[in-house]
Order: C-alpha cells, then structure tokens, then sequence
C-alpha cells in the first residue's frame, strides 16, 4: 500500500511522471534521510532541491554565522540575518517551502568524531564543503559506514562531481590523500549561480542514488567550466594502498 497521501500524489505528480522514475522512487524518497555538510552556496541548492522533490529527512550541518559576503549565493539565508547562524535560517526556508520535510540542523563545529555521528543517520551524504580535512572526515565516515556520498565541488567557473559507493568506487581518500597547504577554503572566488547549478547536480545525483533511478556518476568525474560552457567526464581510479577503502576490495 502507498504512503503517499492524495496530496502528496499531486505535489509531486510531475516528476512522477518521468519515465522509470514513478510512484515507488517517490516513496523511496520520501522515507529517506540525507545530509548535507555545509550549507551555503553549494549546499543550500542542494539541500533545497532535495526538499522540493519529497526527501523524508535533511541534517543540514553549518557551523559559523552569516556574513555579507556569504549573500552572493547562500539562497538558503535572509538578508536580515546576518551575524546569526546560519544552519538555523536553512533549516527555517526548508521547512517553509516543504513542511513536511524534517530537518535536523547542526550549527556545532566540525571533528572526525561528530561527523561520524551524523553520517550515521542518513542514507546519504552530499559533501558540499570546501574545507579539505571535512571532506577526508567525510569519506571517512562513511567508507567505515558503508554510506555512499555526493562529492562536490567549485573554485571559480569550474565544477566537479562525482559520486561515491564504498567498495564499489574510489573514495575521497584514493584522490586527495593530504589536505593541500595551497587551498584557501573560505576566500576562493565564487560566482553564485555556478555553486547553484552545481548544488542541483549533486541533488539529482543523491535523488538517483537514493531511488536506484538513472546512472548516477560511480567512478566518473564530471568537470564542468561556466566561462566557456564545456563539459567533461573522466574516469576515476582508485587506490589500490588507500589506507581509508583498501581493505573494501580484497
């Protein structure tokens, strides 16, 4: 028997009306539990994108408090809340575009431990973090979970994506094994809409992972640059001596 309700059946009717996707991938959403680390211009697209197709259950985590500067592209925040926090006015737009859309909103900072935590209530993960030892603690986390993980992200125009399954890809782990000393991760350039376009990627991406619909990106690097509009795929390899997913493939 369904759980969507008559309501629920004509909010999403359009989407459900994509071939392959239908009734049954709804339902699967809609008891779902996703998390997205961080979210600001990156995050916030997806975490939005998520609600608006019917996701049970967000944990949206963002430690720090709202800038001026972060207003060029955190959708998810309102222009009157600067110096507040900032997972709190996230977690206040989702529910009042979607409530029936749970979310959990973490404004404590960041460590391996905590993230474990977190990573332990979803059914997926969306990185959208431009902190490099977050993203490591990230993968980590649920590599050891068995969690697969939407990993994103920007600098500048450019854009990448890819999509992790433990035992089945690489992890973060087998391509940046150390955090770069050269990566600046709050004061890179961003343009808004390109962290928004590649906020509704990783959402589909999560939604197809979560559905089992569509191809989603499993061992594949998809880079994008919004300059001049060009679109790549590359496969990605995993590390055979990954200390993190080694053990996944023997």
């Amino acid at each position: 028997m369904s759980s969507l309700s008559d309501f629920e059946r004509e909010k999403y009717r359009r989407q459900m009306m994509i071939a392959g996707f239908g009734e049954q991938a709804q339902e699967k959403l809609k008891k779902a539990t996703a998390m997205v680390m961080r979210v600001g211009g990156l995050g916030g697209p997806t975490a939005l994108w998520l609600a608006a197709a019917g996701i049970g259950r967000l944990i949206l985590a963002h430690a720090g408090r709202l800038t001026p500067s972060n207003l060029n592209r955190q959708i998810l925040m309102r222009g009157d809340g600067i110096g507040q926090p900032r997972a709190p006015q996230a977690q206040e737009t989702i529910q009042r575009f979607n409530p029936d859309c749970d979310v959990w909103a973490i404004s404590d900072e960041p460590t391996p431990e905590r993230v474990e935590e977190w990573v332990a209530e979803a059914d997926i993960v969306c990185s959208a973090t431009p902190d490099f030892n977050e993203r490591l603690w990230l993968s980590d986390a649920c590599v050891k979970l068995g969690k697969p993980m939407v990993f994103a992200g920007m600098d500048e125009m450019e854009a990448q994506l890819t999509t992790i399954v433990p035992g089945r890809t690489p992890c973060v782990r087998c391509l940046l094994p150390e955090v770069p000393d050269w990566w600046e991760p709050y004061g890179f350039p961003v343009l808004g809409a390109v962290s928004g376009s590649l906020g509704a990627l990783g959402a589909i991406e999560a939604i197809k992972i979560l559905t089992g619909f569509g191809r989603p990106l499993l061992g594949k690097l998809l880079v994008y640059d919004c300059a001049d509009m060009t679109f790549a795929t590359y496969d990605l390899a995993r590390d055979p001596q990954c200390p993190a997913c080694a053990h996944l493939f023997t």
